[in-house]
């Protein structure tokens, strides 16, 4: 063998050796490949940097969350042989029963909302109540006295004299979104203060039949009987809403939980400070929601709005140039679903305050300014 034959049998085997260890090495060069996929990958962040934990929330906010016990004096008639109209014909009303009395308690919750000491709960809280006890965090106790209370929106603001009380902070409820973190403290079943957690599951949630009044923030955050009237804070301790009522069929949590938002709150308590009642503002217009078929009957492109069913004669509307048959679509330049946004609008002005409505009249763009009046 030749030694030109040597050295290409030599090449070819130190190419082999090559090829094999570059096989073992990167053996992705050598799999055949599909279309080329870009994927966004997360970044990588250890485990644990989520909130692991809403101590330094709770923390600030659970002192200002009040225990309420309530005490009322009850009449009651027994039911008896005596009460039998026939029975008294015969022995007289000398054998009549004498009504007999008993105390009845409840319990609930309060956010103390100032340092001057007035605390907000619900009406159905102290409703009726004689006598009405807080218990504050720090294991100090006092009588309250009633400011005043709200039936339509199921609030009340009580007030203590106490020293060195602590306070809430109030958050906004205007910018929840669904998904946000919330968590209830009150005093469930009385068993004492207690915290739950959960998310905000819808905004604005009306037509429940709680109260007349309704714009309701659903949580799933567990609230159980002695909640009302509790504190529902968001994930860094300030108050987003007050928890008043839960949906279920035996009483107990079933994850679907409702707190009046702290705007509505802050107004009301505004109010009754103020006035000892709220005073709640009107336009004089009957509204019915826009509907596609009412839509296409009156010939408008858009589906979101009211029509103006009805108008009070000489009330604001009416003064305004609004007339049956208005189309409303914009309240203060921002787009509204239903008549009840226009109505939850009116109520929550400042008496005498000017509320610009935008639509159409007669298939045209059109304009109103109504002056906000008290609700008759």
């Amino acid at each position: 063998m030749n030694s030109s034959i040597t050295a290409l049998i030599r090449l070819a085997t130190f190419a082999l050796a090559g090829l094999f260890l570059l096989m073992l090495l990167r053996p992705e060069i050598f799999v055949r490949s599909g279309p080329v996929v870009e994927i966004q990958q997360s970044e990588d962040h250890p485990i644990g940097m989520g909130p692991a934990s809403y101590a330094d929330a709770v923390s600030r906010a659970a002192p200002a969350v009040v225990n309420i016990n309530t005490a009322k004096v009850v009449t009651e008639r027994r039911i008896s042989l005596f009460d039998d109209p026939i029975f008294r014909h015969f022995f007289g009303e000398q054998l009549q029963v004498v009504p007999r009395k008993r105390l009845e308690t409840s319990l609930g919750s309060g956010v103390i909302v100032s340092k001057e000491g007035y605390i907000l709960t619900n009406n159905h809280v102290i409703d009726g109540a004689d006598e009405i006890q807080i218990s504050l965090h720090d294991g100090r106790t006092s009588k309250a006295r009633l400011i005043g209370s709200d039936p339509d929106t199921d609030l009340a603001l009580l007030q203590v004299k106490m020293d060195a009380l602590p306070a809430i902070t109030f958050g906004q409820s205007k910018p929840l979104r669904v998904g946000d973190v919330t968590l209830a403290i009150g005093n469930p079943f009385g068993v004492g203060q207690t915290v739950t957690m959960g998310i905000i599951s819808a905004t604005n949630r009306s037509q429940l039949g709680i109260s007349n009044q309704e714009n309701f923030i659903q949580t799933d955050a567990a609230i159980n009987p002695g909640n009302s009237g509790g504190a529902l804070i968001d994930a860094h301790g300030n108050l987003i809403g007050v928890n008043t009522a839960i949906f279920s069929k035996t009483g107990a949590s079933h994850g679907i939980g409702f707190a009046i938002p702290v705007a509505t709150a802050q107004h009301v308590m505004q109010q009754l400070i103020e006035h000892g009642k709220v005073l709640r503002g009107w336009i004089g217009v009957e509204m019915q929601n826009l509907t596609p078929e009412l839509a296409n009957s009156f010939g408008v492109a858009t589906t979101h709005g009211a029509i103006v069913a009805g108008i009070y004669r000489d009330g604001p509307a009416a003064k305004a140039g609004l007339t049956p048959g208005d189309i409303i679509t914009h309240v203060e330049g921002k787009a509204i679903q239903s008549g009840e946004e226009i109505a939850h609008h009116a109520l929550n002005q400042p008496i005498g305050s000017i509320l610009k409505l935008s639509g159409t009249h007669n298939g045209k763009a059109a304009s109103w300014h109504v002056t906000i009046q008290p609700k008759q």
